[in-house]
């Protein structure tokens, strides 16, 4: 969504990169996605790949505003990784198994009953109560679209990729709906799903 906000194309891994072959990733130097190779430059991880983009291509399509607002973006994106994954990931982590190679299932059920103190059946076990306090936590989001369609204003900008990242993240490993039709979030993350030629809207989504 950052590539496409500043009119960049790319060729991106066909294959992707499974839980088990982080050894695709040794050229960045470390073994976490998502990772940019630009020329001899590589950048990891979603802030701080934004935060190349923007000032590496200047365009009067910033990132992070007209005011080149870093302190803000910055804010939301460590709330949403603070806040928002670890509850999305209680609702959506058993389902992950159906859209994961099955020679994969055994270590990301370990590595992740192991982070989760439980087994993946328990995680899930009360995810209605869990999507009642993700709906808790989105209050100041749907404050805020009472003044704006997008977190950025008028257009979306890095706050707005960053908290939509986390919905298509349950988007794309599972069925169950964190979001309720009537939620003014959800009518955000379609707005989403729909820019740059519904880009996110055409990714894979599992039907399970």
């Amino acid at each position: 969504m950052a590539l496409a906000h500043k009119g960049l194309e790319c060729n991106s891994t066909v294959e992707g990169v499974g839980f088990t072959q982080k050894h695709k990733l040794e050229f960045s130097g470390q073994e976490l996605v998502p990772v940019i190779q630009d020329g001899d430059i590589i950048v990891s991880d979603s802030w701080d790949i934004a935060v190349y983009l923007e000032k590496s291509y200047k365009s009067d399509r910033s990132l992070f505003g007209p005011n080149n607002d870093f302190i803000q973006a910055k804010f939301v994106s460590s709330w949403v990784d603070s806040q928002i994954h670890p509850l999305i990931a209680k609702c959506v982590v058993l389902d992950i198994l159906n859209v994961i190679n099955s020679n994969e299932h055994e270590y990301f059920r370990m590595s992740r009953e192991k982070r989760f103190g439980m087994s993946l059946e328990q995680v899930v076990s009360d995810r209605d109560a869990t999507k009642k306090a993700i709906k808790q936590a989105l209050y100041p989001i749907r404050k805020a679209l009472e003044v704006g369609p997008f977190f950025g204003g008028e257009n979306p900008n890095f706050s707005d990729y960053a908290l939509f990242g986390a919905f298509m993240w349950a988007r794309i490993t599972s069925s169950f709906e964190i979001l309720e039709t009537s939620d003014p979030v959800e009518s955000w993350r379609e707005r989403m799903l729909s820019l740059y030629d519904g880009l996110a809207e055409n990714a894979p989504k599992t039907d399970i």
